[in-house]
């Protein structure tokens, strides 16, 4: 049996300075966390339901699938501003940016489609047909190959990102959620919050490599369910948020073990790390807050309050 860490009262480093941007679904708003003072210290309104949040490779811009108003707005991070929105399809959630920096990946969960958007014309140049109730979105290090999962049709898309055409489909266990690649682009995971597992396939011939259980003690099977997931910078282990088990696992990125369990918040959604990898911020939906965990111990150091059911988070550096 895995360990399970409990939170204990630790003294933390002060990390690299920076922000963690997190969206509020129930609030409509986005909190903003300083990582050196784990304050927060600006409380943005956006639009309604916000969800998937990134930004531009510059961080001159962030983007927040504000889902109930069916849109992708883009927000000055200094000023919090909203400067415009981008038409994004019905119930946006999820969303990737290519690495040209330029074109946004999102997925529609309401309408089964991957829409495509030139975040610069501000104009759609694609809607792809996927699966039912698409939600996850990854876009390969190299540009080729986007990532639509749907969690009804419990498959993974894989589409051309050239020609916006689907080249495979995969399946996976029930109500996929959440799809990464490896740094590396050699690997892609998937994570299905129902069946309780996380998929890895062999990007070369869509192949499955592996396929990772989890079991906590003293928790039901049932609320083990993995959604988000964050890889080191080194790539040697994979941090998987398991809803409401209230615990984030950790994984052997090369042997595909599971090493550790971290007591968080509850019922735990994704994660940001900080500028240096130093930390883990969880958004934990049911709690209202965010767990800080100390990556080298994977150990709970801080938890603090935003607002009602958190769900995205990004990082911003600010120096």
């Amino acid at each position: 049996m895995k360990k399970i860490l409990i939170p204990a009262l630790l003294a933390a480093s002060p990390a690299m300075s920076g922000e963690i941007w997190v969206t509020n679904e129930h609030d409509d708003t986005v909190s903003v966390i300083d990582t050196e003072t784990y304050e927060v210290t600006r409380t943005i309104e956006v639009g309604e339901r916000p969800r998937g949040i990134t930004f531009s490779k510059d961080y001159s811009v962030v983007y927040i699938c504000a889902s109930d108003s069916d849109t992708v707005q883009v927000i000055d991070p200094s000023t919090g501003e909203i400067l415009h929105d981008l038409p994004s399809g019905e119930d946006p959630e999820q969303f990737a940016l290519h690495p040209d920096n330029r074109h946004l990946y999102i997925a529609n969960e309401d309408d089964a489609i991957a829409t495509v958007v030139d975040v610069e014309t501000r104009k759609v140049i694609a809607q792809i047909d996927v699966g039912i109730e698409p939600e996850g979105m990854a876009i390969s290090p190299d540009g080729m190959i986007a990532i639509t999962t749907s969690e009804t049709t419990n498959m993974a898309h894989w589409i051309n990102t050239e020609t916006h055409e689907l080249f495979a489909n995969t399946l996976v266990d029930s109500r996929p959620r959440h799809a990464e690649f490896t740094h590396d682009g050699s690997q892609l995971w998937v994570s299905s919050e129902i069946g309780g597992t996380v998929t890895v396939f062999n990007v070369a011939d869509q192949s499955e490599i592996a396929k990772v259980r989890f079991e906590i003690t003293g928790v039901h099977p049932d609320n083990i369910q993995p959604v988000g997931f964050e890889f080191t910078e080194d790539g040697e282990t994979v941090f998987v948020t398991l809803g409401p088990s209230n615990h984030v696992a950790t994984i052997n990125a090369k042997t595909f073990e599971v090493e550790d369990y971290i007591l968080v918040g509850r019922r735990v959604w994704h994660m940001a790390f900080n500028d240096d990898n130093t930390e883990l911020y969880t958004t934990n939906g049911v709690s209202g807050d965010v767990t800080v965990i100390d990556v080298a111990s994977r150990t709970p150091i801080r938890t603090i309050k935003v607002g009602r059911f958190p769900w995205g988070a990004a990082f911003r550096p600010t120096e």
